[in-house]
């Protein structure tokens, strides 16, 4: 059985080699809405199991120099695998330089035997979709026993001992997690949590279930609601129809002051005329570029320090 697929290039975290950890089914504590898997029932622990041996040899067989990441995650929930701990040791003797990543989310870090094992890998990415407990199982449709407020606790203890790169992803679906009033209750707890960066993202594959995504422009505003502290970066392009709008010097200072964007976002929103100013302030000094991971964020250089 394959466990291995890749490398694919990826814009957040560069060339990853991928590891599912559930190759023959899906086995998840959620069932999302959005997700791009059959519905299914949810389940505490893999049923299924392959050996850290069979992954270990595969693994072998595909590793280089020229992979930036490996990536652990599965045809659901990578922490559902019970020998992860043991697996990321045996990653660790033969990765190199390569960095480990984990795509989870979230819940099993409430479990203190997960919350450590994850502490061994370079880069983490927790999925946080909700903070309201009705919202959290509309969209996530989590296993009975699991409830929001004890998961966000867990990543925010998590953020202030983790010391590799933290990433949490929010995915947005029309009508259920982008109301305003949801958007302040997650910036509340994004607060409290240190992270390298959080993405903004939609649906970007046919769903499980009838919902729908929301567009770039959505995406940009819901963006703007979010403390200008937070570093927050808008992954998802799917829906991206272009903007083109006309911004004077004085107004590109000021939005790149609420949100830091990459070039991809300013080629979305700003016409040609605007962007020839935005080269202009480059020129000039007043815009600088940061570079976060594998993305280039522009920012107004006076409040560069302002920005984690």
């Amino acid at each position: 059985m394959n466990t291995i697929f890749g490398p694919i290039n990826s814009r957040r975290f560069g060339t990853s080699l991928g590891i599912d950890l559930s190759p023959a089914l899906k086995q998840c504590n959620f069932d999302c809405l959005y997700c791009e898997l059959a519905p299914t029932p949810t389940m505490t622990a893999q049923i299924n199991t392959v050996t850290v041996e069979l992954i270990i040899s595969q693994l072998k067989e595909h590793l280089d120099e020229n992979i930036d990441v490996i990536t652990l995650t599965a045809n659901g929930e990578p922490t559902l695998y019970s020998h992860l701990d043991k697996l990321i040791d045996e990653i660790d003797q033969l990765k190199g330089t390569t960095q480990t990543l984990i795509l989870t989310n979230s819940a099993t870090l409430i479990h203190e035997k997960t919350f450590n094992t994850l502490l061994k890998f370079d880069q983490v990415k927790l999925s946080l979709d909700a903070i309201s407990e009705d919202v959290f199982k509309k969209i996530d449709r989590p296993h009975s026993k699991i409830e929001i407020k004890e998961i966000v606790k867990k990543v925010q203890d998590f953020s202030k001992v983790y010391t590799g790169k933290l990433f949490i992803e929010i995915l947005f679906v029309h009508t259920l997690n982008d109301s305003e009033s949801e958007i302040k209750k997650l910036n509340k707890a994004l607060l409290n949590i240190k992270a390298h960066r959080i993405d903004l993202g939609t649906i970007d594959r046919p769903p499980a279930y009838p919902v729908t995504g929301i567009s770039y422009k959505e995406l940009h505003e819901a963006s703007l609601l979010f403390d200008s502290s937070l570093p927050i970066h808008i992954a998802s392009r799917t829906h991206a129809e272009p903007n083109n709008s006309e911004y004077l010097e004085d107004e590109i200072l000021n939005t790149l002051d609420k949100r830091p964007l990459t070039m991809d976002d300013i080629n979305l929103l700003f016409d040609e005329a605007s962007i020839t100013r935005l080269y202009k302030l480059i020129d000039e000094g007043k815009i600088l570029k940061k570079q976060v991971g594998f993305l280039e964020f522009l920012i107004p250089k006076e409040n560069l320090t302002r920005k984690r």
